[in-house]
């Protein structure tokens, strides 16, 4: 698998905070969602931190390496052009399905907009590790897959989260983000203890730690990424870092971004956190670049083996509790918990092609649910399905107004009612950018904003872009909307 390089602590660079995120004094590193940034050239502040010598990580998000089809080759290339661009030492995604539907299934193609989980099943994993080593083979440095967190669980699981893991990193060598705010996540809205997957973690696979904040609405842990670091996540981080030394930890923030002062409270804590676990255990957190001997290496469990895999026992604490005193150093390594160990792979066959149809029947049936309102799969939560399917589509307004602002300040408060009026319609199909356009169209066509100088920018705001869409659906589009705007001229004539 190779050296894993040290990171030490940083933080996610957005555009929002990069005056703030410049200078904080601590940060080690940073990382940028890859499809924030082009391939060809770096936002000034990026630039200014390469010139540092700040490492800069790729975080994709769009792969959808747990989809059914064969990962896109143009994001593949376009995720390899940002990793030589920003010289990154690996580049990251997640374990999980952004899009389901089209050849594979004979379906129409949808998007979720948002990270979906893919079921902990033989099929998908063989899947999922046939779509990873295609990106090892596409990609210039090496990859790292993150855990998601879910609202939902699929029903009929064969695996629980750690095998799932454990069994992708021993078929492909992929390296592994964990996220620990995910873990606390699921433990809340799925009952999954972080212990138990921790248990079964191939930590000589662990690239970095992800932190991030969350909230919990109705019994139901919301992993916004807007909100602070609450305790509960701090101690599955202590957790992890009690038993292996990460080799860099990160806090995540997309929204709602606080003053500067709050981020650098937040970071300190962390620090704080891995600082204190690691020195009670023997280990800690090497600072990037600084020389520093750990005295536990990456990936190797504390009072363990190097060759050995992270193992807790049966007593370990659940998320949310109160720290234990660490325990010293086992002279040998505690049996595996039953729970921890894989069950044995069905025998397998080479039917990949009945696998990739198998998950993308079922992804895309859960897909529909949630965005074209179709009925619910069999097996599944109906009410959680509800709650995962308005969170798709408060999401989808609230990206789709961050990348077409004007269109919440011509429709002012009307804009977030008429936006999930029309998301429960109309599924999206190809992107953030199109669904604006897409939305703006529904509305026109109907005759809205009622209001006439709100109709009037609103038209001059869709005429100005729709020339960047393929043709066909806007020609279509295009005549329907220019047929209702001319019932609406004075005098019935058509606008020009």
């Amino acid at each position: 698998m190779g050296d894993v390089k040290r990171l030490g602590v940083g933080i996610g660079w957005r555009p929002e905070i990069a005056e703030a995120v410049e200078g904080l004094a601590g940060v080690d590193w940073v990382e940028v969602v890859a499809e924030n940034i082009c391939g060809d050239h770096l936002p000034d502040s990026l630039a200014r931190l390469r010139a540092r010598g700040v490492t800069v990580v790729p975080h994709g998000v769009s792969l959808g390496l747990g989809g059914a089809d064969r990962p896109d080759a143009g994001r593949l290339d376009a995720l390899a052009r940002k990793a030589e661009l920003l010289g990154a030492p690996l580049v990251t995604e997640h374990i999980a399905f952004v899009r389901a539907g089209g050849a594979v299934t004979a379906t129409p193609l949808l998007e979720a907009g948002h990270l979906l989980p893919v079921p902990r099943t033989w099929d998908a994993l063989d899947v999922l590790c046939e779509n990873v080593r295609i990106a090892q083979d596409a990609l210039p440095v090496p990859l790292a897959l993150e855990n998601i967190a879910a609202l939902v669980a699929w029903p009929g699981e064969e695996l629980t989260e750690g095998q799932f893991l454990a069994e992708l990193v021993e078929r492909t060598g992929v390296r592994l983000l964990i996220d620990v705010a995910n873990l606390h996540t699921n433990h809340v809205n799925r009952g999954e203890d972080p212990a138990e997957a921790l248990a079964a973690l191939p930590v000589e696979a662990l690239a970095y730690v992800h932190v991030a904040g969350g909230l919990e609405r109705d019994g139901v842990w919301h992993d916004t990424h807007a909100h602070p670091v609450p305790p509960a996540v701090l101690d599955v981080l202590a957790d992890l870092c009690a038993r292996v030394t990460p080799p860099g930890v990160l806090l995540e923030r997309d929204d709602r971004f606080p003053a500067p002062e709050e981020l650098a409270a937040e970071l300190a804590a962390i620090r704080t956190t891995v600082e204190s676990a690691g020195a009670a255990a023997g280990g800690g957190l090497a600072a990037a670049g600084s020389g520093r001997t750990t005295p536990v290496s990456a990936g190797t469990a504390v009072g363990s083996s190097p060759s050995r895999p992270l193992l807790i026992g049966a007593g370990a604490r659940a998320s949310g509790g109160t720290m234990p005193a660490a325990a010293p150093a086992a002279p040998a390594v505690p049996a595996v918990p039953a729970a921890a160990t894989a069950p044995a792979a069905p025998p397998r066959t080479s039917d990949l092609a009945g696998a990739r149809q198998r998950v993308g029947l079922a992804e895309a049936a859960l897909l529909s649910a949630l965005v074209a309102g179709t009925p619910a799969p069999e097996g599944f939560d109906v009410k959680r399905l509800g709650v995962q399917g308005r969170a798709l589509a408060a999401k989808r307004a609230d990206v789709v107004a961050k990348v077409a602002p004007e269109l919440p300040e011509i429709l002012g408060a009307e804009y977030r009612p008429a936006f999930l009026t029309y998301a429960r319609k109309r599924p999206m199909t190809d992107g953030y950018r199109h669904d604006a356009l897409d939305f703006v169209e529904s509305l026109l066509v109907a005759g809205l904003p009622a209001d006439d100088s709100a109709r009037e920018r609103l038209t001059a705001w869709w005429r100005e872009r729709a020339g960047i869409r393929p043709p066909g659906p806007v020609a279509r589009l295009g005549h329907r909307i220019r047929t209702a705007l001319a019932r609406t001229a004075p005098g019935g004539g058509e606008h020009r």
